[in-house]
């Protein structure tokens, strides 16, 4: 699927939800939000603003004529098992969800309730649905990623530091993708000339170790697999990384943003939207096993030069020109 159909058909569903509005039921309609970030996390919050807003240019205004009921992490699965049973407690009419872990554990509490997720990796692999075109079932959505994607975030990392020799894949061991991703890296090690350390780190505390270890390696970076908790330690990953000197390469755009080296990866805002646009849908009488799973047809190369000095790269002029972003 191309760029210029995906957009054609989110704005399409948009049109379709505006011009329909005046049909709309007076009653409150329910939709759950289980996301897996922090309340308080900017970024996070940013998504789910733009999700908000995209109801909203639909008809769905929360208070009015929809109510949105929200439950935050980051937590641990059995938490977030808890989270989902309260939503659904709700009686919702949709639940949408950011990520594979919350996504997994609504599919354990329902197989009823519409499920609408954002930012799920290979969610055939993952059993969510049946097919791409055809989910089959009560979920679908958007898709951020592709494990084959861990070979991209390699082939960037050694073009711009090219001595790489140790590469720390940073990863949240509750995050069922991470196989996948690892599978899909060490099949292009060898080639790249590199030796692949999984590195699992399952809360703040363990990250520090983690990245301290990898500095201690000769020629060392790394890679940080897509999470949400992830996500969310943006700062201490970047300071850690730059404090160790070790290249890193990130699947967030705001990464790089924040001061990371380089970020590869979709718009996080656009997926979210669409996931709003399948929600309206949903609302309006769409069952999900009727909606295609839809996956980012961009993806943006962001680079910061003054995290590049920090770590005492030069990066290479065709880099600087293919890149959509360079931060000064």
């Amino acid at each position: 699927m191309r760029r210029r159909k995906f957009i054609a058909g989110l704005g399409a569903a948009i049109g379709w939800a505006a011009a329909a509005r005046a049909q709309q039921s007076d009653r409150m309609r329910r939709v759950g939000v289980l996301m897996r970030f922090p309340e308080d996390d900017p970024v996070g919050l940013s998504w789910v603003r733009a999700f908000r807003e995209t109801l909203e240019v639909s008809g769905w205004r929360d208070g009015r004529n929809i109510r949105i009921d929200y439950r935050w992490g980051p937590s641990t699965f059995e938490r977030l098992r808890t989270q989902a049973a309260d939503l659904l407690s709700l009686k919702p009419e949709v639940i949408f969800t950011g990520g594979a872990i919350p996504l997994s554990a609504l599919q354990q509490e329902t197989r009823t309730v519409p499920l609408v997720f954002a930012a799920v990796t290979e969610p055939v692999a993952g059993g969510f649905v049946d097919s791409m075109s055809r989910p089959g079932g009560n979920i679908t959505g958007f898709t951020n990623f592709q494990y084959t994607m861990a070979g991209k975030w390699l082939e960037i990392l050694k073009e711009v530091a090219p001595r790489i020799l140790n590469v720390g894949l940073i990863q949240d061991p509750l995050n069922a993708d991470w196989p996948g991703y690892n599978y899909a890296i060490k099949a292009v090690s060898s080639s790249a000339g590199v030796n692949v350390i999984p590195s699992p780190v399952g809360n703040a505390g363990e990250i520090e170790p983690a990245l301290l270890a990898l500095g201690q390696l000769p020629q060392a970076g790394l890679i940080m697999l897509p999470d949400a908790f992830l996500a969310s330690q943006r700062e201490l990953m970047i300071s850690l990384a730059a404090r160790h000197r070790l290249p890193a390469v990130y699947p967030f755009l705001d990464f790089a943003a924040a001061g990371g080296l380089v970020s590869y990866g979709p718009s996080f805002i656009e997926l979210f939207r669409g996931a709003a646009s399948y929600v309206d849908r949903v609302l309006r009488g769409a069952r999900p096993a009727e909606l295609p799973v839809q996956a980012p047809t961009k993806f943006e190369l962001v680079i910061n030069l003054k995290a590049a000095k920090a770590v005492g790269l030069t990066i290479p002029e065709s880099f600087l020109v293919r890149a959509d972003e360079v931060i000064e």
